[in-house]
């Protein structure tokens, strides 16, 4: 077992890093709340910046699924399709009912550049 192996397998690397999500997560949370000063003045830039912050937490997630877990998530289209990716709206519904599932999602974001302004929705069965 290699020294990486071994360190992911520690209870206080886990809380290391929960805690410095947790932290994290206020700290923008912080800091999103600060920014609606900036609501009336100028919508664009509020947009942006609350994109940016979405994107810093979220991004946390991304690369536990990634690196951690060593998952590999492969999306398979077309060469037409790739291009239009990050430059449209668009709706992706996944069909499965796991609760990583839309770590999934975030993850084909990041990779097209849109993870900041994504949005997840679940259906009421994975309220429990």
């Amino acid at each position: 077992m290699g020294l990486l192996a071994f360190l992911k397998t520690q209870f206080v690397l886990h809380l290391l890093v929960g805690f410095v999500f947790v932290v994290s997560g206020l700290v923008i949370n912080f800091v999103q709340l600060c920014t609606l000063a900036l609501w009336p003045v100028s919508k664009q830039l509020y947009r942006r910046l609350n994109c940016r912050l979405a994107y810093s937490l979220w991004s946390q997630l991304v690369m536990l699924l990634e690196w951690w877990s060593c998952t590999e998530c492969t999306l398979f289209t077309d060469q037409a399709t790739v291009e239009r990716f990050g430059k449209e709206h668009a709706v992706i519904i996944l069909n499965h009912n796991f609760e990583i599932d839309f770590l999934c999602g975030w993850t084909m974001c990041e990779r097209f550049g849109v993870l900041g302004s994504s949005k997840v929705l679940a259906k009421k069965e994975l309220l429990y």
